[in-house]
């Protein structure tokens, strides 16, 4: 459908409104279902699982290639890999058991529930910021480090690369340290790295910033799922928890990088200060609450797992 627009509204709908929904609709259910296989080293299997998409991230870029075919064609060559890709996934994946009756889309009971909560405020403050950088960075290494457009546009495909390994050792760090503490971690190395983005003006620093960033970030695809499962009390409520939770991460995203852009632009388009203050203070939230949640749930007690 993208492939065919000629007006802003159909192509709001085609990729915004109906792309959105139909990978909402892939995600959720993936990971949900994966971790249902596993009574151990679930958030391990979940890190893999989430590994697709930072791996096609770092193959996309190969895209650059096809405006040679105008934009139809390379939107529908992506479309033609998505349908190959997803056949196998389609057929296979079943819940390894269904509820006995259907349950609900949200569970109302987890709002009284503090390390919930918590967690779903870290989640939303954490979207909100990690995806500006996603969105700003190539522009930001060409007027701030005099970069090449070439090479500026292959640093999302850095990013991805870095988040690869970003999604599986933490991953498998979490099955014995703990879900939530190591998103602790890994959003509080988050918020200082996109804060330090400001010192940042050579082409090698951004080059090695993106490493980074994409390493510290990946558990933001890849924890949360277990996270939220190590706070359900119990697999019935699993899933209307986990919409609730996704939701929150999907409203972030909405919102934090449209900010960041009228940030941007109110000096000029050249306010870089203020567009890093927004994302690194939006990650300092997210470890906040995210430290917050522990504490309502174990206390005081640092080293406890949770």
């Amino acid at each position: 459908m993208t492939s065919i627009c000629k007006n802003y509204w159909e192509l709001f709908l085609a990729q915004g409104v109906v792309t959105g929904a139909g990978f909402g609709c892939l995600f959720l259910p993936g990971v949900t279902i994966v971790s249902q296989y596993f009574s151990t080293r679930k958030a391990f299997a979940t890190g893999i699982a989430s590994l697709g998409s930072s791996i096609g991230g770092q193959c996309d870029p190969d895209n650059a290639h096809m405006p040679r075919i105008g934009f139809g064609w390379a939107t529908r060559v992506i479309g033609f890999i998505l349908l190959i890709t997803l056949i196998l996934p389609l057929v296979v994946m079943r819940p390894l058991k269904y509820p006995p009756k259907r349950r609900s889309l949200l569970d109302v009971k987890a709002l009284r529930d503090a390390p919930y909560v918590l967690f779903g405020l870290g989640i939303l403050f954490g979207y909100m910021g990690i995806y500006v950088v996603f969105f700003y960075i190539q522009l930001y290494a060409m007027s701030n480090a005099d970069m090449s457009s070439h090479l500026a546009f292959y640093l999302l495909a850095i990013i991805n690369a870095g988040s690869s390994l970003g999604r599986i050792l933490p991953n498998f760090a979490a099955d014995k340290a703990g879900t939530l503490n190591m998103q602790i971690i890994f959003a509080s190395a988050s918020s200082i790295l996109s804060l330090s983005l400001l010192a940042i003006k050579s082409v090698n620093g951004i080059i090695a910033f993106c490493v980074l960033y994409g390493f510290f970030t990946g558990t933001f695809v890849s924890l949360p799922g277990p996270t939220v499962a190590s706070l359900s009390p119990d697999m019935a409520s699993l899933g209307g928890r986990m919409s609730m939770a996704f939701m929150s991460a999907g409203t972030g995203l909405l919102v934090g990088s449209p900010v960041a852009g009228a940030i941007l632009s109110s000096n000029g388009g050249n306010d870089w200060t203020m567009l890093q203050v927004w994302s690194g203070v939006l990650l300092v939230l997210s470890a906040t609450c995210m430290i917050g949640a522990k504490v309502a749930k174990v206390g005081f007690r640092f080293k406890a797992k949770a």
